[in-house]
């Protein structure tokens, strides 16, 4: 998109200046975001999701650790997608989302386990940086998709603090009692 902006067209109306530094914000913010995360939750419309930026992330930090403080400072935006998987969903589905990441130029840079769960990071360099960690285990799909990057030593503790989050964990299970009810009534 080729956008011809004057001094001359901007000065005469200030809404024009503002709808242009909203215009330019939205589109840059709309880019960031792996194409196949939104392609996953599309998908799946039953999916649970939450955006995450660095300040809402710092308001998980009711302990006002600074140890996390410091690993969430090169994060500007975080998409959490929870998938509960079904009988449909196998390995061959799950190879086939991590060649649709590597499609996108994201890496495998490391898989490991955590609480039974295996845990695959992969690193997109670059001017579009960012990171995908899946969280994987014979129930649910976790999604922690990253622009921005944290360090790899840290990726369980991010995991690990989402987890534990009331916020977050609060909001799950609501959710899963919601699902629970409408499955009792029919």
């Amino acid at each position: 998109m080729l956008l011809r902006v004057t001094t001359k067209s901007l000065s005469m109306n200030p809404f024009r200046i503002i709808s242009f530094l909203f215009l330019v914000a939205v589109s840059s913010s709309a880019l960031a975001q792996s194409k196949t995360t939104q392609s996953l939750q599309d998908q799946n419309k039953d999916a649970f999701s939450l955006y995450f930026y660095q300040n809402t992330l710092r308001m998980l930090n009711q302990k006002e650790d600074k140890e996390f403080d410091e690993l969430i400072k090169d994060i500007e935006k975080m998409k959490f997608l929870m998938i509960k998987k079904n009988a449909d969903f196998g390995t061959a589905d799950y190879k086939k989302l991590v060649g649709s990441y590597q499609k996108e130029a994201f890496e495998e840079i490391m898989t490991s386990r955590y609480e039974g769960k295996t845990l695959d990071i992969y690193l997109k360099e670059g001017k579009d940086k960012g990171m995908v960690v899946l969280v994987n285990d014979s129930t649910n799909l976790f999604v922690l998709d990253i622009v921005g990057q944290i360090a790899l030593n840290k990726v369980t503790k991010l995991y690990s603090v989402l987890d534990e989050s009331q916020d977050i964990t609060g909001r799950i299970f609501k959710e899963e009692k919601k699902e629970a009810k409408k499955e009792n009534e029919n």
